[in-house]
This record gives structure tokens, C-alpha cells and sequence, in this order.
């Protein structure tokens, strides 16, 4: 007998947060990615890296990133 969606997902949310973390890294890794994409963000990491390592770009906290993202800086 399946679950309706609504209660699987009542039952999920009263877990406590470590197992919720495991069921969701479980659900992202059963799901099937597309290796064309993987392999262009795992470039544009690298670029993004290598950029960060020769100076020609600076790293911003989360917290400074989204201030600005905000417009607040």
C-alpha cells in the first residue's frame, strides 16, 4: 500500500533533524544526474577556484554575499 504524498511527508518532518539530513542526502543521490551537467559545473568550479588562487577574484562570507545580494552593502 503506498503512503499518500502528505503523509509521507508529516511523517519525514517529525524525524529528528540528523535523520532528516541522511533521508534527504539519500533522495539526492537516488535521483539521476545528468553527466553533461555534472561535468560543467565541476568545470566552472575549477575555473571558479583557479580564478580565486591567481587573485583575479576575492571570496565574500555567505553573510556579505547575500547583504549584497540585498542591496544592504
Amino acid at each position: 500500500m503506498t503512503m499518500p504524498l502528505d503523509a509521507l511527508e508529516a511523517e519525514v518532518l517529525s524525524l529528528p533533524a540528523q535523520q532528516r539530513s541522511h533521508l534527504l542526502d539519500r533522495l539526492i543521490n537516488s535521483l539521476e544526474a545528468d553527466p553533461e551537467i555534472q561535468n560543467a559545473w565541476a568545470a566552472e568550479a575549477e575555473r571558479r577556484d583557479a580564478e580565486l588562487e591567481q587573485g583575479e577574484a576575492t571570496a565574500l562570507s555567505g553573510q556579505s554575499a547575500l547583504a549584497r545580494l540585498r542591496g544592504l552593502q
